[in-house]
């Protein structure tokens, strides 16, 4: 963990991302897929970056109902890749084009999500610019998180968990009175580690 924020621009991130070779969950392609995007910008007012987090809106069919989140979804049949599946869900969630707004930085490794037998693609963008975002009905709130302080520990935090009967405290990230945890928790700290930061 870093003492202090760590001085990345997006071109630094960009470079450090190009030079990862993401790992494909080893699966046979038997889990179902899903995508993620991890978009950032360039924050000059505090001399770092910011991740954008979405708030799922709450949803009993839903397993991350009310969550924090990273834009994204399960892939549909009409999705060729899972980089379609980003590009789809991003402006069906949040009216955001990745392919006229952002650039894609690189891609993360796949990360299982044991509880729900989902493998998650996780990409990162760069936000290039700043169109007016429209939530549909499954984003009940969009925040921008300081990467630079999830990087440097600033934001760390534990919350309670009740797993079979008993309490564990699992870390998390806090912004403002928001939790990051569970799956969206751990591709940040992927990403963090890819960075250097963690």
């Amino acid at each position: 963990m870093t003492s202090g924020p760590p001085p990345w621009t997006l071109e630094i991130v960009g470079a450090r991302l190009a030079a990862h070779e993401a790992r494909d969950y080893e699966d046979g392609g038997a889990d179902p897929r899903a995508a993620v995007a991890a978009i950032l910008r360039e924050a000059p007012e505090r001399g770092g970056i910011d991740v954008m987090l979405i708030r799922r809106a709450e949803h009993p069919a839903d397993p991350w109902s009310g969550h924090m989140a990273l834009p994204g979804g399960r892939k549909d049949p009409i999705d060729e890749t899972v980089l379609h599946t980003i590009v789809r869900e991003t402006r069906e969630e949040i009216g955001l084009d990745l392919r006229k707004d952002a650039t894609l930085l690189g891609r993360l490794d796949e990360i299982h999500a044991q509880h729900t037998s989902m493998v998650v693609a996780p990409f990162v963008f760069r936000l290039d610019r700043s169109p007016e975002l429209t939530p549909n009905h499954e984003v009940a709130e969009i925040v921008w998180g300081p990467l630079d302080a999830f990087a440097s520990g600033a934001v760390d935090g534990t919350m309670p968990y009740l797993f079979k009967g008993t309490r564990v405290d699992l870390p998390c990230f806090m912004v403002g009175d928001r939790i990051v945890w569970g799956l969206t928790y751990r591709m940040l700290c992927v990403l963090l580690e890819v960075l250097g930061a963690r």
